[in-house]
């Protein structure tokens, strides 16, 4: 008996014995998937001689036989076999989608957005295949090095006239883009001036990198086509984000939901964590960000993993960043580090891009920002920390890039939400210490303030004193500039989520009709402002993430601590400064598309609250009397809001 017994650590087989009937079942099993009966030594290789001695066919090899001939018969020709299952599929979704759109277009419209954006990116796929190896050959070194080298001046000649040209016409009427492009001059001087090489410095990528971003800035704010696309986007999103009020809901029931912060925003993360992984799951994630990438590659002539990184960060957070390339990271170069560290700065993902869009935010111009600011960190990247070393990875076929390792979609949603409720925990945590501290600090600075008579000292006042330089150069107008300076502040030293919010309280007065003054103290901001306020907030160098970025990285390769903490401040100074570029080329290429008022109309109707085309109109009136509007007009204007003529 001791004997029969194993002992502890030695290993125990999992197949019984020949003779165990405990196992008699799993014998028969394997005996049938030989192609062996039961309780004899014959298989279907030896069909031939069975039948020539015994003459007849066993029963149970007949059962078998059709079943083996299918399963030969797939095997060989499963290719075929798959194509005519794809062919087979795209016919019936042609068929249905002709079918909606015959029925009602208006309504399957959105079904046939989807439809021409994933052949566009078919065809961009199959063009890339085609001209990948062409420009490949293209960018090898050619016998006549002069004649590139004077090709290069003349396209970078023929940028710069096209852009004095473009200053010169465009901004005639509106002075105030020319205050966005000095300030975006001087935050890419001031990056410049950080630069760790300076005669290193690739100023093909640092170039094609920002017109990268003016080219999207220019489709998405100024033509037509793009504005509406990234407004239908926008609309698309929040209709997906209400669904996330069905779960949050049924857990903590309808009050919770619509009174507790935590509870109305912090759910979308989950939501949207378990989209993503499920996405990256099926393989789409990883397709769309090759996708993203190569364009930036192709011309900005970076390697595959640091380009690679600025992409994925659209729609991952700045913690699951390194994870993708956690393979990667101990073989990259500095220079690619410091991509990854600035790519994890630069823009939001797309989990928070939810919660902003619950805030009231505009959801078409948080999608541009977010686009526009990808091109803008690979270029600022390469400015302040240009390439010196090799790259062992240069080609994205190289690139491996790991999300989980779910086994199924069940498993992909599960660990998607078990990963973004450790980012739920981490924001919450974050939120409750940093206002805790803010309110603190407040109340010493007001204590100080009281002792030497000044009324109000707090951390925001300071933060509107000092960064009021900062929003100036974005192009914000003079009056507006303590307000966004303020939220400068709290993105930067407390966290978005407090600078967003505020924000949106602006906005809400601003849509409410509200008095823009209240004492000394603005109630809301213009247009033009917020939208620069969106574009300057749409990123993560603050403190909080730059202490998570770093410890994230440094767990994944402690060999390399170091390095990662001698340039993770350059590449948090150089977040900062994407996101204020961002926003000067928003002001550059910014045109008010409010429609024009009919004030005599409006003034005129019955009117029970405010608004903001109210205020614009009622002060309109206050200071043209009796020109266009006559005594009821005034009258109107007079119930909602206070001004000397109407005393």
């Amino acid at each position: 008996m001791e004997n029969d017994t194993p002992s502890r650590g030695e290993s125990v087989p999992l197949k019984a014995g020949a003779n165990n009937p405990e196992n008699a079942g799993a014998d028969t099993l394997e005996i049938l998937e030989e192609g062996r009966l039961p309780g004899s030594d014959w298989s279907p290789t030896e069909a031939g001689h069975s039948r020539s001695e015994a003459g007849s066919e066993p029963s149970t090899w007949r059962i078998l036989q059709p079943f083996q001939r299918a399963t030969r018969f797939c095997r060989e020709h499963k290719q075929l076999i798959r194509r005519i299952c794809i062919g087979l599929l795209c016919t019936g979704y042609a068929a249905f989608l002709l079918a909606a759109c015959i029925l009602n277009f208006q309504r399957a419209l959105a079904l046939f957005v989807l439809t021409c954006v994933v052949l566009a990116f078919l065809a961009y796929g199959l063009l890339k295949r085609l001209v990948a190896p062409q420009l490949g050959r293209c960018k090898k070194p050619e016998a006549q090095p002069r004649l590139k080298l004077w090709a290069k001046r003349g396209l970078a000649l023929a940028a710069l006239l096209f852009l004095v040209l473009w200053l010169s016409l465009d901004t005639s009427r509106r002075p105030e883009q020319l205050v966005s492009f000095a300030g975006m001059c001087v935050f890419i001087t001031i990056l410049f001036a950080c630069s760790k090489h300076h005669r290193a410095v690739s100023w093909q990528a640092v170039s094609w990198g920002l017109a990268l971003q003016f080219v999207l800035g220019l489709f998405v704010i100024r033509t037509e086509p793009g504005f509406t696309v990234f407004q239908w986007l926008g609309d698309q999103i929040e209709i997906l984000l209400s669904y996330t009020r069905a779960g949050s809901s049924f857990m903590l029931g309808e009050n919770l939901v619509d009174d507790v912060f935590a509870f109305k925003y912090l759910p979308i993360f989950v939501f949207l964590g378990c989209i993503m992984s499920v996405l990256f799951y099926l393989g789409l994630l990883r397709w769309l960000m090759l996708k993203i990438a190569w364009p930036m590659q192709v011309t900005m002539g970076t390697t595959a993993t640091e380009t690679l990184s600025v992409a994925a960060k659209l729609f991952v957070s700045q913690i699951e960043v390194p994870l993708l390339l956690r393979s990667h990271v101990a073989d990259m170069t500095l220079s690619e580090i410091h991509v990854v560290l600035t790519g994890g700065f630069h823009t939001i993902a797309f989990s928070a891009l939810g919660a902003y869009i619950f805030f009231g935010i505009d959801a078409a111009s948080l999608i541009a920002a977010s686009v526009m600011a990808a091109p803008c960190a690979l270029a600022l990247s390469k400015l302040v920390y240009p390439e010196v070393e090799e790259s062992k990875v240069k080609r994205e076929e190289g690139v491996k890039l790991t999300y989980g390792d779910s086994r199924n979609l069940i498993e992909a949603v599960s660990s998607g939400a078990t990963t973004s409720l450790k980012l739920v925990t981490s924001i919450a945590a974050s939120l409750i210490a940093y206002l805790a501290v803010l309110a603190f600090v407040n109340a010493v600075l007001s204590w100080l303030g009281n002792m030497v008579d000044i009324d109000g000292l707090s951390f925001q006042l300071i933060c509107s004193y000092i960064l009021w330089p900062v929003a100036f150069l974005m192009g914000v107008a003079w009056e507006d500039c303590p307000v966004v300076a303020e939220l400068l502040g709290m993105k930067l030293f407390v966290h978005e989520f407090v600078a967003y919010q505020d924000l949106s309280k602006y906005k809400q007065r601003r849509l409410a009709g509200a008095e823009e003054w209240a004492g000394t103290r603005k109630q809301w901001i213009s247009v033009r402002a917020e939208i620069l306020t969106m574009f300057a907030l749409c990123g993560f160098p603050n403190l909080t993430y730059f202490r998570i970025v770093l410890g994230v990285l440094t767990s994944m390769v402690p060999q390399r601590k170091s390095d990662i903490s001698g340039i993770v401040l350059r590449a948090l100074l150089t977040g900062a400064c994407v996101n204020l570029v961002n926003a000067c080329v928003a002001g550059i290429l910014y045109v008010p598309r409010e429609a024009e008022v009919d004030c005599v109309s409006l003034l005129n109707t019955t009117l029970s609250s405010t608004s903001f085309e109210m205020y614009q109109c009622c002060r309109q009136a206050f200071k043209s009397i009796g020109l266009e509007f006559g005594p009821g007009t005034l009258n109107t204007c007079c119930q909602f809001y206070s001004h000397p003529i109407c005393a």
